[in-house]
C-alpha cells in the first residue's frame, strides 16, 4: 500500500482499520534451499485493530491497551518522528485484539500507527517501508502483505542481507465468500513471543529438507488449487496435514502440536464430524477450523462448545475471510466529513 504524500488540514483526523491475520504455517524453517521460513496466511474480517491520529501539542497515546502496547506505540512514534516529521500527534487506540493470541496484533498496531502518522502529516510511504522502520515482517511477511491486500497469501521468506525487508508475495488467492472460519482461543494462555520465542526457535532441531519439500508439495498441489477451485476437500486435507507436520516440529517448545490442549480437543472434535481444515495460528493459543459454509460453521461451533463445556477460558467465534487490506481515511473534525481514502 502506497500512502499519498499530501498533508491534511490541521484539524483533520486519520482513522485506520487494520485486519487481523491467521498464520497458517511455515514452509521451511531451516532454510534448506537458502531461504528461511516462507509462510501461508489468511486475512480475516474480525479481531482487527483500529486507531485514530490527530495533531497535538505533544505526543499522546490514548485508549484501551496494555502497558506493552503503549510502549510499542511510543517506540513507533519515536522512529516515525526521526524518519519523517517532528510534528507531535495524538494516537488513540479504539480497538485491538488480545496480544500474543496468534492474530498478528503487534504488526497490525505498528502498521496502523505508522500509516496514520504519515497520512496525517502528508508523507509518502509504503507498508513495506513502514514495516522495516518499525521492526515488523522480518521473519514472516503475512501480516504486512495482508495489511496491503487481504486474501489467502504465500510469502517467500526473507532472502537475507542481499535483499533485506519484507518477504516477497509469491501467491494470493481470494478466499471464497461462502467459506467460514471457526476460531477457538484459550484466553488463559499466550503464544510464545519476544526472547522466549527466540530461545524456543534456537532450541529446535534442524527441520528436515524432506519435510520442507512435503509442505511445499501440499501447498502447491492441494491448498492453493483447493482455494482457487473453491473445493474445500483438498484444501482442508492439505492444510490439516501441513499444520500437523509443522505442529509436531514445534511441539517441544510449545508443549504439543497445539499450544492449548483445550483448543486441540475442540478442533479435533470438529474435524471428526465434518470436512474442516484445522490448525493453530502462529504460536497460538488461537486455533481454527475452516469449513464450507455458514451452516457447517454453526455445526462446528456447537461441536467445539460441547467439547469444551465447563471450560470458561475457551472462546469460540465464527468469522469470514477478508479479501481487502487495511483502510486508511482522513476526516475533518468535528463534522467528520470524508476528505480522502487510501
Amino acid at each position: 500500500m502506497q500512502l499519498p504524500g499530501r498533508r491534511l488540514q490541521p484539524d483533520a483526523c486519520v482513522m485506520v482499520d487494520a485486519p487481523a491475520r491467521l498464520h497458517l504455517g511455515f514452509l521451511d524453517p531451516n532454510a534448506s534451499l537458502g531461504r528461511a521460513f516462507g509462510s501461508l496466511g489468511l486475512v480475516i474480517d474480525s479481531a482487527g485493530t483500529q486507531v485514530e491520529a490527530r495533531r497535538a501539542a505533544h505526543d499522546q497515546i490514548e485508549g484501551t491497551m496494555t502497558d506493552a502496547e503503549r510502549e510499542r506505540i511510543a517506540i513507533c512514534l519515536e522512529r516515525l518522528h526521526a524518519a519523517y516529521d517532528p510534528t507531535p500527534v495524538a494516537i488513540e487506540v479504539t480497538r485491538t485484539p488480545r496480544a500474543h493470541s496468534g492474530l498478528g496484533s503487534g504488526t497490525q498496531l505498528s502498521l496502523a500507527v505508522g500509516s496514520a502518522f504519515v497520512r496525517l502529516l502528508g508523507h509518502a510511504a509504503t507498508s513495506a517501508e513502514l514495516a522495516s522502520l518499525l521492526g515488523r515482517g522480518a521473519r514472516s511477511g503475512i501480516g504486512v502483505l495482508g495489511f496491503d491486500c487481504g486474501g489467502l497469501l504465500v510469502d517467500g521468506g526473507p532472502s537475507g542481507d542481499l535483499h533485506p525487508g519484507v518477504p516477497p508475495l509469491l501467491a494470493r488467492q481470494p478466499f471464497p465468500d461462502s467459506w467460514r472460519v471457526l476460531l477457538v482461543s484459550d484466553n488463559a494462555r499466550e503464544g510464545l513471543h519476544g526472547a522466549e520465542e527466540r530461545r524456543g526457535l534456537a532450541a529446535l532441531a534442524p527441520f528436515p529438507q524432506k519435510l520442507a519439500a512435503h509442505l511445499c508439495h501440499l501447498l502447491l498441489m492441494k491448498i492453493l488449487p483447493g482455494v482457487a477451485e473453491r473445493n474445500l476437500v483438498p484444501f482442508a486435507q492439505g492444510l490439516t496435514e501441513m499444520q500437523q507436520t509443522i505442529g509436531e516440529y514445534f511441539a517441544p517448545v510449545q508443549g504439543g502440536v497445539f499450544a492449548s490442549p483445550d483448543v486441540e480437543r475442540a478442533l479435533r472434535a470438529v474435524a471428526a464430524e465434518r470436512t474442516a481444515g484445522i490448525g493453530q495460528s502462529s504460536w497460538g493459543p488461537t486455533g481454527f477450523a475452516i469449513v464450507a459454509d455458514a451452516r457447517e460453521a454453526e455445526g462446528a461451533l456447537a461441536t467445539a462448545r460441547d467439547a469444551t463445556r465447563g471450560v470458561p477460558h475457551i472462546e469460540c467465534t465464527i468469522v469470514t475471510g477478508r479479501n481487502r487490506g487495511a483502510t486508511v481515511r482522513g476526516v475533518v473534525a468535528p463534522q467528520q466529513q470524508r476528505i480522502d481514502a487510501a
